[in-house]
C-alpha cells in the first residue's frame, strides 16, 4: 500500500523508536532484577523512545498537538490534529524479557483517529491503516477472522494486576465466557491485541481501564480490517471511557452481550 506522507512519517518514527527499544531489550537480561532498578531502566527506555518519536514527528509537523504516555499533553497551533503515542506498549513483557511489545502511533483529526501504526520490533511486524484505505501488516492486507460461532473463537483481554478494582468484573466475564469459547489469551499489550484481532489471529477482545494511547492506533487498524468495536457502556465513547469490546461482525453481538452482562 502506498500511504500518505503522514502515514509514512509515522512508520518511520515507529521504526526508529523500535530500533532504540530493541537495543535496550537486549540489556534487560543483564539487569539485576529489582523493582526500582529494573523499573527505572524501562522508564529510561520508554522516555528515550518517546523522544525519538516526538522529535521525528514534531520536526515534520510542528503545528500538530501531542498526547504521549511519558510526557505532558501539548495543544498544537493546529487544533484539529493531534498525535497520540505510546512508545512502549507491553512494558511488563519488556521488563521480563518477553518479546511481545509494541510502538503505537495514531493521528487524530477533528476528534477522529484517521491513521494508526502499531509496530512490533521483535517480530518486525508493522500493522498500519488509514481511514478508508484498509488495514495492512507489512505487505499483506488484513481482514478480521471469518469465524461465526463462539465455541470456535479465541478471545483476548487484559487481566487486572496489583489490586486493581476491576478484578471482580473481569473474573465474572471469564466465568461466563470460558465455557462457551475456544479459549482466552492474555498477552499483555493492548495495541497488539487490537492488531492481532485485525489480522484474524483473535476473534474478539475486551478490556477496561485503558488509555487513549493504548487503543487509538489499534482501533483504526481493526475497523479498517472489518472489525466492530464499541465501548463496554452501550452508546459510550471507547477512547473517552477507556474500555472496549471488539470482534468480527458475525459474533460481535453475542460476545458483547456476554462481557456486558456484569
Amino acid at each position: 500500500m502506498q500511504g500518505s506522507a503522514n502515514l509514512n512519517l509515522m512508520m518511520k518514527a515507529a521504526r526508529l523508536a523500535g530500533r532504540s527499544l530493541v537495543k535496550d531489550f537486549r540489556e534487560v537480561e543483564n539487569l539485576q532484577v529489582s523493582m526500582k532498578g529494573a523499573g527505572d531502566f524501562v522508564s529510561r527506555a520508554d522516555i528515550a523512545a518517546e523522544k525519538i518519536i516526538r522529535d521525528e514527528l514534531t520536526e515534520a509537523r510542528p503545528n500538530y498537538g501531542w498526547l504521549g504516555e511519558e510526557s505532558e499533553e501539548v495543544a498544537g497551533e493546529d487544533p484539529t490534529r493531534r498525535w497520540i503515542v505510546d512508545p512502549l506498549d507491553g512494558t511488563t513483557n519488556f521488563l521480563h524479557g518477553l518479546p511481545h511489545w509494541a510502538v503505537s502511533i495514531a493521528l487524530e483529526h477533528k476528534g477522529e483517529v484517521v491513521a494508526g501504526v502499531v509496530y512490533d520490533p521483535a517480530k518486525d511486524e508493522m500493522f498500519f491503516a488509514e481511514k478508508g484505505q484498509g488495514a495492512w501488516m507489512n505487505q499483506s492486507r488484513l481482514r478480521v477472522s471469518g469465524r461465526t460461532t463462539m465455541i470456535e473463537a479465541i478471545f483476548a483481554t487484559g487481566l487486572p494486576f496489583g489490586g486493581r478494582a476491576d478484578l471482580p468484573e473481569t473474573l465474572q466475564d471469564l466465568a461466563r465466557l470460558l465455557p462457551v469459547c475456544a479459549g482466552v489469551r492474555r498477552w499483555g499489550a493492548a495495541a497488539l491485541d487490537l492488531a492481532y484481532l485485525a489480522a484474524g489471529r483473535y476473534d474478539g477482545f475486551w478490556e477496561r481501564n485503558l488509555h487513549e494511547w493504548d487503543m487509538a492506533a489499534g482501533l483504526i487498524i481493526l475497523r479498517e480490517a472489518g472489525g466492530l468495536a464499541e465501548s463496554l457502556q452501550p452508546g459510550g465513547s471507547i477512547l473517552d471511557d477507556g474500555e472496549i469490546v471488539a470482534a468480527n461482525e458475525a459474533i460481535f453481538e453475542k460476545f458483547a452481550g456476554i462481557v456486558r452482562a456484569s
